[in-house]
């Protein structure tokens, strides 16, 4: 019989939330960010399920892009990284994968090769990470003119989008559209999830929501929901013991929490095994029979602690909601001093993924996996 920890994962919650980076993108068209096997969500199954709402998805690499095919969507993947050898260049003009071009050597393997994709240019507004120089950017387009190959489009990424008082933003998207303008008709992209919740902020023709999709805050100081965003993964486990402790009685490795009062604790079976994380401080908040109950002591590999002191009518058995709709996921991060990507990302292999969504008759089923 399985440990009862599970992911639940709702894609009526994943839809509604691309709903709002649409609605938030104005007149840009948003494509789904489905990498890092679709923020752990399951890059198959967030895909297909916004099949029906996105042009396009984004990706981190080609493997990713691979998986898409596999599972029968056709829709245009952009890789987001472009390829790390030349090779793979024909297979991503037979499958219609997007390739962006940050470096001197993708452009040396396009000039070289007789393959040719589709192109995007990564233009380095600040970032500091991948992309040419805003003053380069004209110089490679001829480039790879010479060679048969025209770009399509150009993208940019922020580093301070998720900062309200930050001027950052404002000054990579001014740098990105001065040294992107003079390329005339191509697709532009400069808002990542962050991006969709900044006032004023220019969207150009193409979005990409990312970390919003899952139900997640990109915004400093805010939790999704205060964004209009619904949890997409609950992450739940049950009780598998209760016991009162007396005053002075510790809990755990290393006794970092100990009694000050006749407390009810139970122990839940998760840990940072299942991705649970290990950090997590005393009075980070778990949910049980509708109550926010506490951690208390250190997370083990496949147990943790809870103060059930003030969670009336406990018993072995019950759910306990670690993160999901009533324990948001960035109050959980907060309180393991991370954020709440490293937490989707960071559920193990053990944990049963169950796919949950509405039907005609308003009716919820899942599936496992």
């Amino acid at each position: 019989m399985p440990r009862e920890t599970v992911a639940r994962i709702n894609l009526d919650s994943l839809r509604h939330n691309f709903h709002i980076a649409r609605e938030r993108a104005g007149g840009a068209r948003a494509m789904a960010v489905v990498k890092a096997d679709g923020y752990g969500h399951g890059i198959e199954r967030v895909a297909r399920a916004l099949a029906g709402e996105t042009d396009h998805y984004a990706v981190a690499c080609l493997e990713e892009a691979v998986a898409l095919r596999e599972a029968g969507l056709t829709q245009p993947v952009l890789l987001m990284q472009g390829v790390h050898q030349a090779s793979d260049l024909s297979l991503c003009d037979a499958e219609d994968f997007i390739v962006v071009v940050h470096h001197e050597h993708q452009v040396e393997w396009l000039e070289s090769g007789g393959a040719r994709p589709r192109v995007w240019l990564k233009v380095n507004s600040g970032m500091n990470r991948l992309g040419f120089a805003p003053g380069e950017v004209a110089a490679v387009c001829q480039r790879l003119q010479r060679s048969g190959i025209r770009a399509t489009g150009a993208m940019t990424h922020f580093a301070c989008a998720d900062d309200e008082t930050s001027d950052r933003t404002a000054e990579q998207t001014a740098l990105f559209d001065e040294a992107t303008a003079p390329l005339g008709s191509i697709d532009r992209s400069v808002a990542n999830s962050a991006a969709h919740f900044r006032p004023g902020q220019r969207m150009f023709d193409w979005t990409r929501p990312g970390i919003m999709l899952y139900g997640s805050s990109p915004m400093l100081g805010h939790h999704g929901p205060e964004l209009g965003l619904k949890s997409v993964m609950t992450l739940e486990s049950r009780l598998i013991a209760i016991r009162d402790l007396a005053p002075g009685e510790a809990v755990g490795y290393g006794e970092t929490w100990r009694a000050t009062r006749p407390t009810v604790m139970g122990m839940v079976c998760a840990g940072y095994g299942d991705g649970y994380p290990r950090h997590a401080v005393n009075g980070t908040p778990v949910g049980v029979r509708g109550t926010r109950a506490s951690l208390i002591g250190r997370v083990s590999m496949d147990m943790l602690a809870v103060d059930l002191t003030g969670v009336e009518g406990a018993t072995v058995g019950d759910p306990v909601e670690l993160w999901g709709p009533n324990i948001p996921i960035d109050e959980v991060a907060a309180c393991a001093g991370t954020i709440s990507y490293e937490l989707l990302t960071g559920v193990t292999g053990r944990v049963p993924r169950m796919a949950l969504e509405s039907r005609p008759t308003g009716r919820m089923t899942g599936s496992e996996s």
